[in-house]
């Protein structure tokens, strides 16, 4: 399985390649998830340039490649991932155009939030639930900015709250993770459902004051 894979790569065979491809395939924030096969294709110089290429076909199966149990099997130390039925689940690798394009996003969109919060390194993500808009955005060091606005707001608005100093938490193996940020009496916390029940709501905004949970709403995540 991974010898086809990797003779896929060194003929250049984009769409055997593309047909790997478990959709939508994540790119660093705030790069768009590729969509579907024609989009991977469009973007597969841009995703696999002669780094990664020659990561993939220089590898041995035998030795390069290490399988992680139900995680699937992981190029070096995981730089792309695949399960066991041959899909491609995850390209973790960058290249140099799409950090070019990254950092161009970031700073576009820098300009497009209201000053008092266009000083982040990264945007985390953007989510909506009934009420309210959220932004968590990375301010580095581990640290994370919690803003909100009420629905009918804009980002450029001033917020209606901002913290900072806000807690990344993984919630077991599966993918699960919450962000946690205080202020006074309250937290907050914006939760992210990777492995869940079929129906459920892929975020969640949950509010505690004195430790007594005052709020629950679903969340979509507009931007990740």
């Amino acid at each position: 399985m991974i010898s086809k894979f990797i003779l896929e790569v060194k003929n250049g065979n984009k769409t055997a390649v593309s047909n790997r491809v478990k959709f939508p395939l994540k790119r660093e924030v705030p790069i768009p998830a590729v969509k579907n096969k024609a989009d991977f294709v469009k973007r597969y110089n841009q995703i696999f340039d002669a780094v990664l290429i020659e990561k993939i076909t220089k590898s041995n199966p035998a030795k390069d490649w290490s399988e992680m149990g139900w995680r699937g099997i992981m190029l070096n130390q995981g730089d792309l991932w695949i399960d066991t039925d041959g899909k491609i689940t995850a390209v973790n690798y960058q290249s140099k155009a799409e950090e070019k394009l990254k950092n161009s996003l970031i700073a576009s969109e820098k300009k497009s939030v209201n000053s008092a919060i266009s000083d982040f390194k990264e945007p985390v993500a953007i989510l909506e639930t009934s009420k309210f808009r959220i932004r968590i955005d990375d301010l580095g060091n581990n640290k994370f900015r919690y803003a909100s606005w009420s629905i009918k707001k804009k980002m450029t608005d001033t917020p209606d709250l901002i913290i900072e100093n806000g807690i990344f938490y993984a919630d077991g193996t599966g993918g699960n993770h919450h962000y946690e940020f205080k202020k006074v009496d309250f937290r907050y916390e914006c939760h992210f459902v990777v492995l869940g029940e079929k129906n459920s709501a892929p975020a969640a905004l949950i509010i505690y004051q004195a430790g007594k949970k005052i709020l629950s709403q679903n969340a979509k995540i507009v931007s990740r």
